[in-house]
């Protein structure tokens, strides 16, 4: 147990839980893809600068959909090749071959694919039943084993879809064993809506493990609507879980899915895992300030709790 640094929580670490996390930050891409206004590419830009300054090591930099259907990543081409320099990984977004092609084009190292583990998410995402999103995905995730990329798949309403309800644990890990034989070498589980409790997240977890499926391969995605995002995290990092989502600030929600809120905020599982004595690498004023200065940039303050606690921004 230590003394605590000004702005920083006691460390009293709790046994069971992985000594270092990694934070998949998703504030650049997931976090920004919903706002209304165009965020200029040379502020999307200078934030992922910003947040490679703070110590993540992780930063899913942009997504290649075709603008049409998500207007704020069309600068897909000009964002990339400003922060390709940066000493981190770059994980960028790719929801079919075409977008694979754009982004191998300019020597992405890290990509991901974007499925559901419902039909009606499927529809509404992607027009498309599971499993036929899951046979579009296998030559993206096939060439890009080939040339050597990293594959990261998302899964989408894991736990709840807001028009089927509570999704069957059995559904979910079909989907997640269908994606690692397909070839991905993580599995991001999402909370798309942020339903899940503490004790769900376990369930899937034991059962995905009984499935075959490592842990070490998985990491979670929360979503904190009812206040659940912590706790769910905890949850994960009890089973062995040590990859978890954030977004810088809180920002971000889904398109299709009208009652999603925010991303778990990236300050508050730094608080979080500081507190338990886990390692991230991740300089909290540093993230503060950055979450502060994208939020001014955005018009409003960050919903982030710990942003707000030690910023004093006012709601």
């Amino acid at each position: 147990m230590n003394t605590p640094e000004p702005g920083l929580p006691m460390v009293v670490p709790a046994q069971g839980l992985p000594a270092r996390v990694r934070i998949h930050e998703v504030g650049a891409r997931d976090g920004l893809q919903n706002e209304k206004a165009t965020v200029p590419t040379a502020v999307k830009a200078e934030f992922v600068r910003r947040l490679a300054g703070t110590g993540l090591t992780t930063i899913e930099a942009t997504s290649f959909v075709h603008p049409k259907w998500v207007p704020q990543l069309a600068d897909a081409e000009e964002l990339y090749p400003a922060v390709a320099d940066l000493p981190v990984e770059l994980p960028v977004l790719v929801p079919n071959e075409r977008g694979l092609d754009r982004a191998l084009a300019l020597g992405a190292r890290r990509v991901a694919v974007f499925a559901s583990a419902t039909e009606s998410f499927a529809r509404a995402n992607l027009n498309r039943t599971v499993d036929e999103a899951l046979t579009m995905f296998e030559p993206v995730v096939r060439r890009a084993k080939a040339a050597d990329v990293h594959v990261r798949g998302y899964l989408s309403m894991c736990f709840g879809d807001p028009w089927e309800g509570a999704v069957p644990v059995p559904q979910v890990v079909r989907v997640c064993r269908a994606l690692l034989d397909m070839g991905c070498d993580e599995l991001s589980l999402g909370d798309t809506i942020g339903v899940a409790t503490p004790g769900h997240v376990t369930a899937l977890l034991t059962a995905l493990a009984g499935a075959g499926v490592p842990v070490s391969a998985l990491g979670v995605h929360f979503h904190d609507t009812y206040g659940q995002a912590l706790s769910n995290t905890l949850a994960a990092l009890q089973q062995g879980v040590s990859t978890v989502d954030a977004s810088a600030g809180g920002l971000g929600g889904c398109p299709y899915a009208k009652s999603a809120t925010g991303n778990l905020a990236t300050e508050d599982l730094v608080w979080m895992l500081r507190g338990l004595g886990i390692d991230t690498g991740v300089d909290l004023g540093r993230l503060v300030a950055t979450s502060v200065w994208m939020a001014a940039h955005l018009g409003r303050t960050s919903p982030s709790r710990t942003v707000r606690a030690l910023s004093h921004q006012e709601s």
